[in-house]
């Protein structure tokens, strides 16, 4: 009997299943695949959230201190990443990170090094609007229209990616900027019409009543108009833009033109001479239409010294006079035609 048993024990043990190996988990493949994957996401994590806030000290006055401080943290951003590649060399969040802190920087050659190879490794169409975006805005401070036109419309068609910044982010790149920086372009290659078009959109309209998000594009459209001498047009835009964003107008405009990367960076002084000239400081406005008729491009230089005329012969308009009578603002302070 218990031969018998134990025999019979033998047997059973003999066709059981043996005993299954461990499946490997994603977490082992992963660091199979990519060894320094967890310490890359950290560095980009960092990266990121350094350059975030660099970006926010846009919006506010900075003096020496806070400009020297903000490029010690894009170069510590930038060695950073240069250290991630080594580690990841082909991973695009690695790249964008790195030709973003470049571009700002000034490395210009390195920049678009790192934002070209994103394109190769994903594909124009995939690269994300960052890249795509970040990589027309330096053909056009280069003055390479074609060139930043093309990449300008791949990524305004570029679809968010889940590892790419959000085209609704606050600071850094975003969609509304791909706008204005296209049709600057199509302006400058003489396509004014198109530039206009660009910016005149329903949407964009629209949306101007229910939030803040198209107060760039739409104080750009005024831009555009001014110059291409369609004036009341241009002071329609700035009038709804005022009722539309009603006492936040001063501030939202001056942050969107704070954190706003002017290409060609003449630029500036033209559109800070528009603003100032809405919001009624008239003493700002001239100084800033004074710098762009010395610096501007010169097509547009005639416009500016038209807004310094416009802005002069009102200052030596005779004011009121009568008793106890002073002269009033207008409620809304309008651009000169």
């Amino acid at each position: 009997m218990f031969v018998l048993l134990a025999l019979s024990g033998t047997a059973a043990a003999e066709f059981e299943d043996p005993p299954q190996a461990p499946t490997p988990t994603e977490d082992f493949w992963r660091d199979v695949i990519d060894p320094h994957a967890v310490e890359v996401d950290e560095l980009v994590q960092k990266a990121q959230a350094a350059m975030n806030r660099a970006d926010s000290s846009k919006s506010s006055d900075l003096d020496l201190g806070s400009q020297e401080t903000r490029e010690r943290v894009l170069v510590d951003v930038y060695n950073m990443m240069r250290y991630a590649r080594r580690l990841s060399p082909r991973d695009p969040r690695v790249l964008v990170a790195l030709g973003r802190a470049a571009d700002e920087l000034g490395r210009t050659r390195q920049a678009i090094e790192a934002f070209t190879m994103v394109t190769q490794l994903l594909g124009p169409e995939q690269a994300g609007g960052e890249a795509t975006g970040r990589l027309g805005l330096i053909y056009l401070r280069q003055g390479q229209l074609d060139d930043a036109i093309r990449w300008l419309r791949i990524a305004q068609a570029s679809p968010d990616r889940g590892d790419a910044r959000s085209s609704d982010d606050l600071y850094g790149w975003n969609a509304r900027h791909t706008q204005v920086h296209l049709a600057t372009a199509l302006a400058l290659r003489g396509e004014r019409h198109a530039a206009i078009e660009m910016l005149d959109r329903g949407d964009t309209r629209a949306a101007i009543y229910t939030g803040t998000r198209e107060s760039l594009p739409q104080f750009a459209l005024a831009v555009q108009l001014d110059r291409d001498d369609q004036r009341s047009a241009a002071f329609e835009i700035l009038d709804r833009l005022q009722t539309g964003l009603q006492t936040a107008y001063a501030t939202q405009i001056q942050n969107d033109l704070a954190l706003f990367r002017f290409a060609p960076a003449e630029d500036a002084p033209y559109y800070l001479g528009l603003f100032y000239e809405s919001i009624g400081a008239y003493t700002e406005a001239r100084a800033a239409w004074a710098l762009y008729a010395e610096t501007g491009t010169p097509p547009f230089r005639r416009r500016a010294l038209e807004h310094i005329a416009a802005l002069d012969a009102q200052r030596r308009a005779p004011a009121p006079r009568g008793p106890g009578l002073r002269p009033i603002p207008p409620t809304r302070p309008r651009v000169h035609p």
